[in-house]
Parts: C-alpha cells; sequence; structure tokens
C-alpha cells in the first residue's frame, strides 16, 4: 500500500515538473523571438537615425529624387511612431529598404556626390548598419524557426495555444531581390 502512494506521487511530482518544464521552454522560445525582434528595431533605429544625414547630403545634388526622399522621411516618422505593430513595422522597414537602395544608386548618377566625404561616410555608414541589420534578421528567423516549432509541436503546443502564443512570419527576401544580377547591364550603365 505504502508503494502504491509512492508510485502515484512520484508520477505526480514527474508529471508536474514535465508541466513546468515544456511551459518554461514556451515562454523562453517567445522571449528569445522578442529579443532578436528587439535586435532588429536597434539596427532599423540605427539606420532610420542615419537617414536624415542621407537625405541632407543627396538632397543637396538631386532635385528630381525629392519624391523618394520625402518618402524615405515618412516611413522612418511611422516607423519611430511607435504605434505599429511589428508585422507592419518589418513590412515598413522593408519598403525603407528599397528606397535607401535606389537613393544609393541615383548617387552614382552624380560625380560630385559620389566624391563627397560627406557621402562616402555616410555610405560606410549604411553598410555597416545593413551588414548588422543583415545578422539580425538571420538571428531573428532562427528564434522565430524555433518558437514556431514549440507552438506547432507536441507537447509545447498545448502550452502555446493556453497562453495565446502563435507562430510568427520569417522576414524574407522580396523575390525581386532574389533575381540573378545582370553584370552586362551594370557595364552598360
Amino acid at each position: 500500500m505504502y508503494s502504491a502512494y509512492m508510485v502515484v506521487i512520484a508520477a505526480v511530482v514527474v508529471f508536474i515538473l514535465l508541466l513546468i518544464y515544456f511551459y518554461n521552454k514556451i515562454i523562453n522560445l517567445r522571449n528569445r523571438a522578442d529579443e532578436a525582434f528587439s535586435g532588429i528595431d536597434v539596427q532599423y533605429k540605427k539606420r532610420f537615425d542615419l537617414i536624415p544625414n542621407l537625405v541632407q547630403t543627396v538632397k543637396e545634388y538631386m532635385t528630381y529624387e525629392k519624391d523618394t526622399l520625402n518618402h524615405l522621411t515618412e516611413l522612418r516618422t511611422k516607423a519611430l511612431s511607435g504605434s505599429i505593430s511589428q508585422d507592419e513595422y518589418i513590412k515598413l522597414s522593408e519598403e525603407a529598404d528599397k528606397l535607401v537602395k535606389s537613393i544609393i544608386v541615383s548617387a552614382e548618377n552624380y560625380p560630385d556626390l559620389k566624391a563627397s566625404k560627406n557621402m562616402e561616410m555616410v555610405q560606410r555608414s549604411l553598410n555597416e548598419v545593413e551588414e548588422q541589420l543583415a545578422a539580425s534578421r538571420r538571428a531573428y528567423n532562427a528564434a522565430v524557426r524555433d518558437l514556431n516549432n514549440g507552438v506547432q509541436m507536441i507537447p509545447t503546443n498545448f502550452f502555446a495555444s493556453i497562453l495565446h502564443i502563435t507562430t510568427r512570419e520569417y522576414i524574407d527576401i522580396p523575390e525581386t531581390e532574389k533575381e540573378n544580377v545582370n553584370i552586362k547591364d551594370l557595364f552598360n550603365k
């Protein structure tokens, strides 16, 4: 009789320990994904802080790109407002990616601008931020993969549903950036 109680108590203790383990695991996965997103947020903030310098440097040389510069400034304002969701923030930042790249490409048409010390400094800073942003995106996608696995796999999926923790979207590269670069076109410009 005594050993039967010990077996039941041991089973209950093991069950409670498993519950605690899986609960903590799903919370840990969610927190790692949040931390990884925070890393991306920091890099985007650095980039958005560089945008006024880029705009000011380029503005003097570029008149017909004024709409692009204005749109980029609007995106920066929206991103820093803090009133948008993570998914909206990522989409807005991807749009800013395209605009920054188009400004840098357009700047190539202005020899004085290319030679400007300010432009060189801004481009170096942007390149550094872009490299750090790429690393942050990789870390975020890895954390999202782990979280999504936890949300979708048994037994952690039970805790995820109880805690209303859902899967998150990966940060993907737009299809246009996946296309092969036509080197011939680059030399003909």
